[in-house]
């Protein structure tokens, strides 16, 4: 539900509950729907964590409270995903987060917007590259989008401060990485841009941050572009990140001596758009409409009134352990399999991840932790 704000009870009781350890943006859904509020949901973890043994820590209200204060403190915001200021397209992706930290950008529009990512021991002309199409695509209307990383992001940021950027954070909005581009950062907030994060406050990015913070990148652009990119790198995950969201790719062709065009060249191998120019980007995105996406394939959700007040029998659990592995299968397949109802593999799947056994991909598939 959109254009809904929170009151500031809400706010807290949201941030408390996706604060929670091993409660992700899925399983905050799950919960919600479960129990019909976050409070309520908040109140109901201890016996859900207690029946399996698991132990699980709810920061209080005063920490709630004091993370929101200090991010108000730092110019920053805490947006709900149901709230106006919430970037448009973002919604529309499996797993988007209940809420998200801004700074800056109060009237920037995130329904035209174009991720650039690459390299961050870019060539030169990979960032000339880079700051030519920032600078047509923002002439052009487009808000640039990018993770703040040395190399084609920080290139894409600078070309497109005066039009409109988004630097995406893969830490806290005090814990600014790297720390070079901090005077960056600082630019492109006072030039309107927005810099944007799921994380807490105090959160220093670790190596698997950077994926979920690159879904976030692809998430709320209509199109991803990649300028220069290793075969194995950060920016392809980026890439396939947006094709799983039903996304644009587009890249830009190299020298196939060069191995930081090996993976934008495999990436047109395998059908990316090649582009030469922005107005490649802009005639390809003219007719794009993420929110089609959400309808043909929502998130999965459980029936609503389909919870049991009897909790699953250790065969129930025994038979939903079988049936999952390290490969995702879809929630509905899993629940026809089993032969149990909506209720008690929802039970279940809660009690797997509140343990973090269990991991979500795409809104719908569900796996267990490798």
């Amino acid at each position: 539900m959109a254009d809904a704000t929170l009151t500031d009870a809400q706010r807290v009781a949201w941030l408390r509950l996706i604060r929670t350890d091993n409660v992700g943006p899925q399983t905050f859904r799950q919960l919600i729907n479960r129990e019909g509020s976050a409070q309520a949901a908040i109140e109901a973890l201890p016996g859900l964590a207690k029946s399996r043994g698991i132990g699980v820590k709810v920061p209080s209200k005063a920490q709630a409270e004091d993370e929101i204060a200090a991010t108000a403190k730092l110019g920053g915001r805490i947006v709900a995903s149901s709230e106006p200021g919430y970037p448009t397209l973002l919604r529309y992706i499996g797993g988007a987060p209940p809420l998200v930290t801004i700074a800056g950008g109060e009237r920037l529009d995130y329904a035209k917007t174009v991720a650039i990512v690459g390299a961050r021991n870019a060539s030169t002309a990979g960032q000339k590259m880079t700051r030519l199409l920032a600078t047509d695509l923002g002439a052009a209307g487009m808000v640039v989008v990018s993770g703040l990383a040395r190399g084609i992001d920080a290139a894409a940021h600078k070309a497109s401060l005066k039009t409109g950027t988004v630097a995406v954070l893969a830490g806290g909005l005090d814990q600014i990485y790297p720390t070079e581009n901090i005077p960056l950062a600082e630019e492109i907030v006072a030039n309107g841009g927005v810099l944007l994060t799921e994380m807490p406050l105090g959160w220093e990015a670790r190596a698997r941050d950077f994926p979920r913070r690159n879904r976030l990148v692809s998430g709320m652009s209509l199109g991803t572009v990649v300028v220069e990119a290793a075969k194995r790198s950060g920016s392809l995950i980026t890439a396939r990140l947006a094709l799983e969201q039903d996304r644009e790719v587009f890249a830009v062709p190299g020298s196939p001596l060069d191995p930081r065009a090996e993976g934008g060249n495999s990436l047109i191998q395998q059908g990316a758009r090649l582009i030469t120019g922005a107005a490649d980007i802009i005639d390809a995105l003219s007719t794009a409409d993420p929110s089609r996406g959400a309808i043909l394939e929502p998130d999965w959700t459980p029936e609503t009134g389909a919870f049991d007040d009897e909790p699953p029998s250790e065969s129930d659990r025994e038979r939903v352990l079988t049936l999952l592995s390290v490969t995702p299968v879809p929630v509905d397949e899993l629940i026809a399999q089993s032969g149990l109802s909506v209720a008690v593999v929802q039970t279940i799947l809660l009690e797997l991840d509140l343990g973090g056994q269990l991991e979500w991909a795409s809104g719908q598939l569900v796996a267990l932790r490798s």
